[in-house]
């Protein structure tokens, strides 16, 4: 995989190349291992809910809701505002997203709520109706906002904004949210911009199966990898396109 990148030069960084298809889908966001890793970790169940407290009470949500909560981070050298509005562009034709495993469809064109298909399917192959062992899959996403922070409110010093979703279809997932704010020295954030990718998760809504250990074991071992694959994409892009633009280049 490319690395992180800001012009086309030789020797110099590039955009994230394009998947071409399922396979390459699968070789770029599951099987390739992310330069960035962005998972954070934590030594404890209080550092966890300490470090997430600053994060949900900026969107209003309880982390107690959700069996685990994971978060994911990268810095990226692009200013808060322009890295949010190349989140405001997320859709079916992202270079930083598996597109033809997990087809995004803005409804209406908008971002408020978007449908995520798997393998572009809208209907259930080999003649199943409705679900599978009663499970339904289409959407696998469901995407409803309950809030898109567009402009930091006045009194916030981290010139913050986020998109925060509803989230119900055949991924297990109860909240989804990106969130961006400038670094902060005193963190040893040393890039411009720090974005965030936080999902609460609950089974199905099914609070038994949310403890059960071998499931979440499974369920983070695939969303971390493809998420952090995401987040190193995302940033590779933000800074091609942010340097381009310093440069006067056309993009």
């Amino acid at each position: 995989m490319h690395t992180a990148g800001t012009t086309n030069q030789p020797g110099g960084p590039k955009p994230p190349s394009r998947s071409t298809g399922v396979l390459s889908d699968i070789r770029w966001f599951f099987v390739n291992a992310p330069r960035i890793p962005t998972l954070i970790h934590f030594r404890s169940d209080a550092d966890r809910q300490n470090y997430s407290a600053r994060i949900m009470q900026r969107l209003g949500i309880e982390v107690d809701e959700y069996a685990i909560l994971n978060i994911h981070k990268i810095g990226i050298n692009a200013p808060v505002r322009y890295v949010f509005e190349e989140l405001l562009r997320w859709n079916g034709d992202s270079t930083c997203w598996p597109n033809h495993l997990a087809q995004v469809e803005r409804v209406d064109d908008r971002l408020e709520n978007i449908h995520l298909f798997l393998c572009g399917w809208r209907k259930y192959p080999f003649g199943l109706r409705r679900s599978v062992l009663g499970v339904k899959f289409i959407p696998l996403f469901d995407l409803n906002a309950t809030w898109i922070q567009r402009v930091p409110p006045p009194s916030d010093c981290d010139n913050s904004r986020y998109l925060l979703y509803e989230c119900s279809g055949g991924y297990p997932i109860g909240i989804f949210s990106i969130y961006v704010r400038s670094s902060i020295a005193d963190q040893s954030e040393t890039e411009t911009t720090q974005a965030f990718l936080i999902v609460g998760f609950n089974f199905y809504g099914k609070e038994h199966l949310s403890r059960a250990r071998i499931l979440n074991k499974t369920w983070e071992a695939i969303h971390d990898r493809v998420t952090a694959n995401v987040m190193n994409r995302f940033k590779q892009l933000c800074e091609w396109k942010f340097a381009k633009i310093q440069e006067g280049g056309a993009l």
